[in-house]
């Protein structure tokens, strides 16, 4: 064996004891790793052959032979969606619960964050970050419930607080109407969600160099200016990352992804006309009538737009600022 691919081969084989020696010490580690990876492929890549059913006039009695049996009808469900007569008022609905979202719940934890560090009291400040998280852990269900307690028509807590102050001489269905949904979606969000979106802000401004901050101080920056001109440009590409994920999630559920919880705990007969979105109706069409392929095919409609957002948000931030996702 020639001298040099012997040494070749030694040093292959040594490499290759490296990695494996780097493996076991690692192991809890991988072990992590790989339990994330079937994680997504049992839940997030196989459901796709799924999607074939989307082409398909696949019926449950066909079982999963007919994934692969049922009779092609190309984009027939894609047609049918478009012409259906609330298509429109669907789409509508889902785009602006997820805008308003964007617009009042975005900005925020931002805000809530820079506060948050501007706070010198360290007991203060950890009461007031825990006390704004934890809504993030109770459920839509159990929050949906409370907000019946409240804003009911009669006896709710909220109405009887309005007139006793005499803002108002009756009873508002806040429940029941279309006038009050989308306002209501949109505070419960933010009471439930804000302080669990400061926690990346926060990180993020933990970050910063110290050293940008002294500077600004030796050169007579006050703390507003501080904010403007040292803290947010610090952390411009964290909120450049979040908000390229919330334009991507404009058709999927808004900043938090709580559009479907809300908009099926909340909904009900009478405020439909604002409450119906594209989850919410594939829910419908899907489990309640049993059309499988045309829910499928709604629901490929709307990953197609998501990842269609996310690929156009990011490519506008990486040439509006140079910061994008990927």
């Amino acid at each position: 064996m020639p001298a040099n691919h012997q040494s070749e081969v030694l040093a292959n084989s040594g490499s290759a004891k490296r990695v494996w020696r780097t493996l076991r010490q690692q192991k809890f580690y991988q072990i992590s790793v790989l339990i994330g990876i079937a994680y997504l492929l049992v839940f997030a890549y196989v459901p796709m052959v799924g999607l074939i059913i989307a082409f398909k006039n696949f019926k449950l009695s066909s079982g999963i032979p007919g994934f692969f049996t049922s009779e092609w009808v190309g984009f027939k469900w894609f047609l049918e969606f478009y012409r259906d007569i609330s298509f429109w008022q669907i789409i509508r609905n889902t785009v602006v619960i997820s805008l308003l979202k964007i617009l009042f719940t975005f900005p925020i934890p931002i805000l809530f964050a820079i506060a948050l560090n501007e706070v010198r009291k360290e007991g203060l400040k950890r009461f007031a970050q825990t006390a704004s998280y934890l809504p993030h852990f109770i459920s839509w269900v159990v929050v949906s419930g409370m907000l019946f307690s409240f804003l009911n028509s009669q006896n709710g807590v909220v109405n009887q607080l309005l007139m006793v102050v005499g803002l108002i001489d009756k009873p508002i269905s806040f429940l029941a109407s279309a006038s009050y949904f989308w306002p209501m979606l949109v505070l419960s969000d933010i009471w439930k969600e804000m302080g669990w979106w400061t926690i990346i802000f926060l990180a993020a401004i933990a970050g910063v160099d110290p050293t940008l901050h002294e500077a600004a101080v030796v050169d007579g920056a006050g703390r507003m200016q501080r904010i403007l001109y040292v803290t947010l440009p610090s952390i411009k590409t964290t909120i450049i990352v979040v908000l390229i994920l919330a334009l991507g999630n404009l058709f999927g559920g808004g900043l938090g992804g709580s559009n479907f919880e809300q908009a099926y705990l909340l909904g009900n007969p009478v405020n439909n006309s604002v409450s119906e979105i594209i989850q919410t109706y594939t829910l419908k069409m899907g489990l309640a009538q049993g059309r499988y392929s045309y829910a499928t095919a709604i629901g490929l409609i709307q990953s197609v737009i998501s990842l269609t957002l996310i690929l156009v948000s990011n490519y506008s931030a990486k040439k509006a600022s140079g910061v994008g996702l990927f």
